[in-house]
């Protein structure tokens, strides 16, 4: 059922006030103002579709209303002037001064339905086009323009936290289960976006699996963690509802957030910030959430990316060296897992190395405490040669390149003698399968 449109009458005259609420009452709920001043004090609070008010008042005339709510909102409800003076000057100046129509006292009862009629209809046809064409198609969500639009102006005048979302893996999901099922968990991931954050809160899609969020007066970076961290689990939960257990892509959300005004209130800085605190959650493996930090809040304002110098080979070296070397295997993420994969299939072509690909899975009832443990188990037990990451909820692949068959036993040894020290006994059952990829 569709809701009854309100309209704010405003006459000086009780009487008219009272035909009019009268004869429009049976289609429309009327609140009703004896002055431009009520009314003017009334329209916040109302929220009208439709102001009818008498051209002609003591005090501030239905002109001067007009012009004074249109001083202090962006959008106004649509306008009718009513007025028993002849003078066509006046319909004139009224419907120049942006009124939708001008009706002149006495009126009969269809006549004034009509015409209502009329505006509220047009009304609503446009503020359809005007959705259609600020949303997302298939979220909802404000589109890129749109949001881009609003927050440029609430960024400007509102604290809290702006934060670039990247729905993690998105591409498998297309690849293996098709777009119907991308569609799918992108209108979940919408609707876990709307669920997680308020409704005052503004979120938007800026591209494929790119979204845009700011939580007003909020500045807690734990806060807006935790908010990322509710939104990996249920993101996580629905692929599984969607795609089933067996579901072993590492699905997940990474959030880059800046805190404003604190980094600033121009929206173009703000965002490019944003985008170095993402650009740092996606180096590090995904699936979490930083904050920028400025060294300097005299660069407050200025264009964050600057060009920089010709890179030589050494200072390459030193941004693809990895950092802090343990004595442990390696652990990726599994598009970095499936881009060695690769590589290291074209390589056997040419140069038949031994390498071998392992799969553990572990039972579904495992607790997550201990499928991060044989993680951790596969870590300190492969060589620093090896690489290895989590497949899906339960399951881990490894890579052990140049690695020898009668190697093949110890290693595994290792593993269950470790996962089974650490679990007591009985320890979970692990499954384990491996496969040369030399054939």
């Amino acid at each position: 059922m569709n809701q009854r449109k309100k309209i704010l009458i405003v006459d000086d005259a009780s009487f008219m006030r009272q035909v009019v609420s009268h004869m429009l009452g049976e289609l429309y709920d009327t609140v009703c103002a004896a002055s431009g001043e009520e009314a003017l004090a009334m329209y916040d609070a109302e929220k009208p579709d439709l102001i009818l008010t008498d051209l002609i008042m003591p005090g501030m005339s239905g002109l001067e209303l007009r012009q004074k709510l249109e001083e202090t909102h962006a959008e106004l409800a649509p306008l009718i002037f009513m007025s028993a003076d002849e003078n066509e000057e006046n319909e004139i100046a009224g419907l120049e001064s942006g009124a939708m129509d001008f009706i002149r006292k006495p009126f009969k009862k269809p006549v004034l339905l009509r015409r209502v009629g009329n505006i509220i209809g047009q009304e609503d046809k446009i503020r359809n086009l005007r959705r259609v064409a600020q949303t997302d198609p298939m979220t909802g969500l404000l589109n890129k323009a749109r949001v881009h639009e609003a927050l440029k102006g609430v960024c400007a005048v509102h604290a809290g936290t702006l934060m670039m979302v990247d729905l993690d893996s998105f591409k498998p999901v297309n690849d293996i289960y098709g777009h119907a099922m991308g569609d799918r968990v992108l209108i979940r991931f919408a609707d876990i976006l709307r669920s997680v954050v308020r409704s005052s809160d503004i979120i938007g899609r800026v591209g494929g699996d790119e979204f845009i969020v700011f939580c007003q007066d909020i500045r807690d970076e734990n806060v807006i963690k935790e908010k990322a961290a509710l939104i990996n689990r249920l993101v996580v939960e629905a692929a599984i509802e969607f795609m089933g257990e067996s579901m072993s892509i590492p699905i997940g959300v990474s959030v880059g957030a800046v805190s404003v005004p604190d980094e600033g209130t121009d929206f173009e800085v703000l965002s490019e910030k944003a985008d170095q605190a993402l650009y740092q959650v996606k180096k590090n493996g995904k699936h979490d959430c930083a904050f920028f930090h400025g060294e300097s809040r005299e660069n407050v304002g200025q264009t964050v990316r600057k060009t920089p110098p010709a890179a030589t080979l050494k200072s390459i070296r030193s941004v693809l060296d990895e950092r802090g070397r343990d004595k442990g295997s390696y652990e990726l993420g599994y598009e970095a897992f499936r881009s060695i994969y690769r590589f290291l299939s074209r390589s056997i072509e040419n140069y038949h190395r031994p390498v071998e690909l392992f799969l553990f899975t572990l039972p579904a009832t495992t607790h997550p405490s201990d499928i991060d443990k044989f993680g951790e188990i596969l870590r300190t037990s492969l060589r620093r040669s090896d690489i290895y990451t989590r497949n899906g909820r339960h399951q881990y692949l490894a890579i052990l390149p140049e690695i020898q068959e009668e190697n093949l036993n110890v290693i595994l040894t290792r593993i269950l003698n470790k996962w089974n020290a650490a679990c007591g006994i009985p320890a979970p059952e692990i499954e384990w399968e491996s496969e040369s990829m030399n054939i």
